[in-house]
């Protein structure tokens, strides 16, 4: 099941006996479980009807007992197995029994990040349409986000304020959710959200530094990117967060390059490279500091740090440093 069919089933109260929610982006899955329970079950009756499992702590007989439970001064009893992912094999082979027949008077949810569709325990689940895949977005579908994040708020984000703010956070869904509950909180009434109460509200943040290593990195002043990255790090941002910030900022300066060298009319560069005009003018003067031939190998080293990251072992703070020093150095002309 797509998760749009599956919220919008939600919000008309179409609630199914089974549900497993997973994917990529802890944001989405964790707001689609809760979007889920708060149709499921009523708040003044959750201390009867929910009960909350741990997948690497619980058993399937335990689930299972749980799930078959008749729910109390309710039409629906709520059973939740939160990091369902750590379930052990003799969990899912007892749950693959009940997942065929499940009860009509409970709503059991599964949320965890991965699954294995050679196991019989999921192949039921997709044979049922019970899995809800959430991915992570693309750099294009962040509007849409943002967009259904602020109506949450109560408010309209006009496309220019929609992506100054995706430029200012990537794609990072829990910092743009945090910042977007911020700026609801800045305009007050006001239904509509501007670019200049982005400007103003997303502002003095970690996000502010991860701009600036950016721009640092762009224009290869050494010095200013590695305050900026000491700056960032210490305030805990996630490395590979850092680095997905920093390969945006240079696909998007490549872009502009390719642009400029087919002697695009700089009035459309903005539009033809999706870069919202207010950051095209500095995003072009970086830019020609580079060579199409740099980029190739600026996005090797992106790849080469990002699996080093991932599987090294080595020290977050050197491999980033490292890669600092290769794009400030090694890329000038």
């Amino acid at each position: 099941m797509k998760p749009e069919e599956f919220e919008k089933k939600v919000r008309e109260g179409d609630i199914g006996p089974l549900y497993y929610i997973y994917g990529e982006e802890p944001y989405l899955v964790e707001r689609g479980v809760k979007r889920l329970l708060a149709r499921a079950v009523s708040p003044d009756f959750r201390e009867f009807n929910l009960t909350v499992f741990y997948g690497g702590e619980t058993k399937g007989e335990e689930i299972v007992a749980a799930a078959l439970t008749l729910p109390m001064f309710a039409e629906r009893r709520v059973v939740l197995v939160k990091k369902s992912g750590a379930l052990a094999p003799a969990a899912l082979e007892t749950l693959s029994g009940y997942v065929q027949d499940p009860s009509p008077s409970t709503c059991l949810i599964f949320q965890g990040e991965k699954i294995d569709q050679r196991k019989k325990f999921f192949l039921d689940l997709k044979k049922g349409d019970r899995l809800v895949e959430y991915k992570r977005p693309y750099e294009n579908q962040l509007g849409l986000f943002i967009r259904d994040e602020a109506a949450t708020h109560g408010k309209r984000v006009e496309p220019a304020a929609a992506e100054m703010l995706a430029y200012l956070v990537g794609n990072n869904l829990q910092e743009l959710a945090a910042q977007l509950e911020k700026v609801a909180m800045y305009v007050g009434e006001r239904e509509t959200v501007r670019v200049a109460d982005i400007r103003e509200a997303v502002s003095d943040t970690k996000v502010d530094s991860v701009f600036d290593l950016a721009n640092a990195l762009g224009e290869k002043n050494l010095g200013r990117a590695l305050r900026s990255l000491r700056t960032i790090l210490r305030d805990g941002e996630a490395p590979l967060m850092v680095l997905a910030m920093v390969t945006r900022h240079f696909r998007q300066l490549w872009r502009v390059k390719e642009l400029v060298s087919r002697k695009v009319p700089s009035q459309e560069i903005a539009k033809a490279a999706g870069i919202h005009p207010y950051f095209v003018r500095g995003i072009m003067e970086q830019a020609g500091g580079y060579t199409l031939a740099e980029f190739r190998v600026i996005f090797e080293r992106f790849f080469a740090t990002d699996l080093a990251l991932k599987t090294s072992g080595g020290k977050p703070v050197d491999l980033l440093e490292r890669l600092v020093l290769d794009l400030c150095i090694s890329g000038k002309n």
